[in-house]
């Protein structure tokens, strides 16, 4: 059972070192110990967030994460962080088997220390220049993650990425992401020449997530509709684009935005600080919406794929509904 879709795995949960070729998305407050675990135990490759932890804290949850698993695991570290050193550092020290750069383009440099703990290294790539120019930097693999994702987005659908990266670097070992649940579409992706496929939205609110019960049932009642992106509003500075589900918190951050935009036109402070600033607000707000329970005042983070998110299932009813769904769909066009 299910011996075709594992074989169009294969290259990818090699790279990853697990059974299913299917990363879990970072996702802050929420991809923490119990959920990346989870997602491991279960033969997925679960992605610790790091987004709002400094060296400590970080040190503190891969402890708590490895005494709950022995498989591989990564760790999401934002480039734009400037403790970025320090993460890696840790995560040196705790061995950890892969690290995660989202948020930015790294230098040279960054992907050279992480390789120098013998860890490996993937990033994420927009357009196809960069992903040349990250595998000629040596990155393991990269992730490609279109516009109707969740959370941090760029530009460009899925759909685009697609056929503007993925079927231009079929050599190289790449991750899709944004807008994929059924099996069908991760099937497809695998036999287009994926490595493999990253879900974040549908684990969001899984069984094991330990998001808050309001937080979970806001997704579940949501339409892929209601996740969107942010009014940006001046050109010369160019914020982080965050699709989240429309709610009071979505008003609050364009008047933070507007706060940050004064403070940048009268040169009290750069641009980068002026955006961590907005990145420390988006964390505030998620964990006031994953731990508090805030629907209204919290930020949820969310892809468009919520619209097919009707019901708070297990990791492995999940990851068994999509490898039945793969397989069907390969035996019917074998």
């Amino acid at each position: 059972m299910n011996e075709k879709i594992l074989k169009l795995m294969e290259r990818g949960s090699k790279v990853l070192g697990c059974k299913y070729a299917i990363m879990g998305g970072a996702m802050t407050w929420i991809s923490e110990s119990n959920l990346t675990s989870a997602l491991s135990n279960a033969g997925l490759f679960g992605v610790l967030a790091s987004g709002a932890m400094d060296g400590d804290l970080l040190k503190n949850e891969l402890i708590e994460t490895q005494k709950k698993t022995d498989k591989n695991f990564g760790v999401n570290i934002i480039v734009m962080n400037p403790k970025i050193h320090d993460l890696i550092d840790v995560c040196g020290e705790k061995k950890v088997s892969h690290v995660i750069l989202a948020g930015g383009i790294p230098d040279k440099s960054i992907i050279d220390k992480i390789h120098s703990y013998g860890s490996q290294v993937i990033a994420f790539a927009p357009a196809l220049a960069i992903a040349k120019r990250l595998f000629k930097q040596n990155v393991d693999a990269l992730v490609i993650e279109g516009h109707e994702a969740g959370g941090h987005v760029g530009a460009l659908s899925t759909l685009v990425l697609i056929q503007d990266i993925l079927l231009n670097l079929k050599e190289y070992p790449i991750f899709v992401a944004g807008g994929i649940l059924r099996g069908e579409i991760v099937a497809s992706l695998l036999k287009l020449g994926a490595a493999g496929c990253q879900l974040g939205t549908v684990f969001a609110c899984c069984k094991e997530s330990t998001a808050h019960e309001n937080f979970k049932k806001a997704f579940l009642r949501a339409s892929g509709r209601d996740a969107v992106l942010p009014v940006q509003l001046d050109k010369r500075f160019n914020i982080l684009p965050v699709r989240a589900l429309r709610n009071v918190a979505s008003d609050e951050f364009v008047e933070k935005q507007r706060e940050v935009l004064e403070k940048f036109n009268k040169g009290e402070i750069v641009a980068d600080n002026g955006k961590l600033s907005l990145e420390h607000f988006w964390a505030g707000s998620l964990r006031r919406a994953v731990k508090e329970g805030d629907t209204e005042r919290g930020s949820l983070m969310s892809g468009q794929i919520v619209e097919l998110v009707k019901e708070e299932l297990s990791i492995q009813e999940i990851i068994n509904r999509i490898l039945t769904e793969a397989e069907n769909f390969l035996n019917s066009n074998s």
